[in-house]
């Protein structure tokens, strides 16, 4: 099956998880099930945008009595009448009857009198009354995932907490005989387990609550019954290895007698291949290949937009764009996922161009090759190979 028309089946199968109210305090990277209007204009009144004197815009060339201040939170009591100003700080009401604000810098003051020094129009250095936002307007879209700005926009809407999707629940289960924990001493023919710590970590980006990590033995009834906890706590399920073959992979078997049905195995990918996805009702069950590279490529090609369609994102899968390679790399009878670092260089035409190159060598046991990756460039199946100066589609990691 094609990268394509995996994602498009994985995605088909998604259903979205149930809303719930979140406090803006703690709704970073959620993602809004409902959209959010402004509850009032922002600002909710024409203020200064420097600090200096609240004046009508014509006002007398003489020295103008200081009738009164207006400060944050603390608006002038009286209006400005003609001939008058009223000090002004950045931020605060503009007092009734001024239109204008004279900067502090374009003002002398002496005894109680200001005298402008030089003219202001009508508006100059106000801010006014719902010019950011209009009461009732929609300001963020449902599929939205909120940072920094958007929760920043959410409070000046007049929000206290936002309606989005709950986080996906996973489990991750790395199947081995040979896996030991990270920093634990290694016998004869075993290893760390990488993709655990990794995949959890992916998984958290993306707004997962880890339900389970855990090592599974190479045994079918081991296998089995790991496999039957997850699908009862979790809304995907990630599988690590065992998804192939071999006389010791029980995922498959294993997944079947716990009715999951299959809706793919193998894709055509490098690194990849062996890549198994199934459902049982709403719970998705991803196979990942055990090599680390080819489960983190794995994860974001397929985990990832699934995690992101559970929480409701308007645009699961990320953009594609072009960039030009920096070195050749060879076509083969898969489409291969290339890790490489994106970078902009002038191109022929001397306008900036996106460029990617490369992260080393790609195979799927070269855990460097993910270091200072920060995209995926697909190489389209077919012969010869695609040189460098030719575009590529890529996608950011």
């Amino acid at each position: 099956m094609p990268i394509s028309a995996a994602r498009e089946a994985v995605l088909a199968a998604v259903v979205q998880l149930p809303s719930e109210p979140i406090p803006l305090g703690i709704a970073l990277d959620r993602t809004l099930a409902e959209p959010l209007a402004a509850a009032a204009d922002v600002p909710p009144f024409g203020n200064s945008a420097m600090d200096g004197f609240a004046v009508r815009h014509d006002a007398s060339s003489g020295p103008l009595p200081i009738v009164g201040e207006s400060r944050a939170g603390r608006p002038s009591p009286v209006s400005v009448g003609p001939g008058e100003a009223i000090r002004i700080s950045t931020g605060a009401p503009v007092p009734a009857g001024a239109d204008a604000v004279a900067r502090v810098e374009d003002t002398a003051e002496s005894d109680g009198r200001v005298e402008l020094t030089a003219a202001v129009a009508a508006g100059q250095n106000v801010r006014a009354a719902g010019e950011d936002l209009r009461a009732g307007e929609r300001v963020l879209e449902a599929g939205t995932r909120l940072g920094a700005a958007e929760l920043a926009v959410a409070v000046g809407a007049g929000a206290g907490a936002v309606v989005c999707a709950r986080r996906p629940r996973v489990a991750i289960l790395c199947t081995g005989d040979e896996l030991r924990e990270p920093g634990a001493p290694l016998g004869p023919g075993e290893i760390h387990n990488s993709n655990a710590v990794m995949l959890a970590a992916l998984a958290r980006r993306e707004g997962a609550e880890l339900v389970a990590d855990e090592r599974v033995a190479d045994e079918r009834d081991a296998t089995e019954a790991a496999f039957a906890a997850a699908l009862d706590d979790a809304d995907l399920v990630i599988a690590s290895g065992g998804v192939s073959v071999g006389p010791h992979d029980h995922v498959k078997p294993a997944l079947t007698a716990l009715g999951v049905e299959e809706r793919f195995w193998r894709v055509s990918l490098q690194p990849g291949k062996p890549t198994w996805f199934g459902t049982r009702g709403e719970r998705l069950v991803l196979g990942l290949p055990g090599n680390p590279v080819s489960s983190y490529v794995t994860f974001l090609l397929f985990a990832r937009p699934a995690l992101r369609a559970l929480q409701g994102a308007s645009a699961p899968l990320p953009p594609r764009e072009e960039a030009v390679l920096t070195t050749a790399l060879p076509r083969r009878g898969r489409e291969q996922v290339v890790r490489v670092r994106l970078a902009t260089a002038p191109g022929a035409d001397g306008r900036p161009h996106a460029t990617a190159t490369p992260t080393g060598p790609q195979g799927s046991h070269i855990t460097r090759s993910l270091l200072g990756a920060d995209g995926l460039a697909f190489v389209a199946i077919g012969d010869g190979e695609v040189a460098a100066g030719e575009s590529i589609p890529v996608e950011r990691i």
